[in-house]
């Protein structure tokens, strides 16, 4: 990391809420890492998510995304996120609203601030939106789609966005062995049999340094490779089924 980089990030770190460290791991190390970590895919909780955005991603472009999950056995949430976002910039009447949070996610070779606004809604609403039985704006917030209008392109129809997804997605929260903190590893399948595999684990920004050098040293022991190229979960989700005209 650059001294700017460093610059940059320590000062984002001031304003944010939380940090999520992340690492995705290569395709053909899925099953080599499972085993090293005692990942078990049965403890796994089910969920569907989906992403709404135009079919050339605009929403995406103006830095908005607008996403809904369901869970098994679970309800669901409805987000309106902003990245990249500089703390000091944001509105103290956004910072102060229920639901919003300030997260630093960062991962190998970057990092980057979102501004989240989030919402509990009924799973069986965010299904019926994913179906097209119900309108996009029925399952988020007045505050919600004030945001997403502010922060998006102008004329923003909200019900006139097409459904991306549903992405399937396993995810399992655990305490790995010799670890002392919660983990958590998503696995997101795509239609075309593509995976993505990250772990991730959050800390306080004041914990961010010594959690990353503890987290790191725990996959090395493990021969787990931290050097390898990332890849966004909702990047390729928006990139995929924006190039397939869902």
């Amino acid at each position: 990391m650059s001294d700017s980089q460093l610059r940059d990030l320590l000062g984002l770190l001031e304003g944010a809420d939380s940090v999520e460290l992340k690492l995705t791991v290569p395709e053909a190390e899925h099953p080599a890492v499972a085993k090293a970590l005692g990942i078990d895919p049965l403890a796994a909780e089910i969920r569907q998510v989906y992403f709404f955005d135009t079919p050339d991603l605009t929403l995406n472009d103006h830095g908005v995304v607008v996403r809904a999950r369901r869970a098994q056995r679970k309800g669901g949430d409805s987000v309106v996120k902003l990245r990249p976002v500089v703390p000091a910039d944001l509105p103290g009447s956004l910072r102060k609203a229920r639901g919003f949070t300030v997260e630093v996610d960062a991962m190998p070779g970057g990092f980057v601030c979102s501004g989240t606004l989030k919402r509990s809604v009924d799973a069986a609403d965010v299904r019926k939106v994913g179906l097209g039985e119900r309108p996009v704006s029925s399952i988020l917030s007045k505050r919600q789609r004030a945001l997403a209008a502010e922060r998006g392109p102008d004329g923003l129809d909200l019900d006139g966005l097409s459904v991306l997804g549903p992405v399937l997605v396993l995810k399992l929260k655990w305490e790995p062995e010799g670890f002392e903190r919660r983990m958590v590893t998503e696995l997101w399948l795509y239609p075309d049999g593509s995976r993505v595999l990250e772990l991730s684990t959050k800390c306080g920004p004041d914990d961010a340094f010594r959690v990353a050098a503890e987290t790191r040293a725990f996959l090395a022991e493990r021969g787990v490779d931290t050097s390898g190229e990332q890849e966004t979960k909702t990047k390729k989700a928006l990139e995929f089924y924006a190039a397939a005209g869902c």
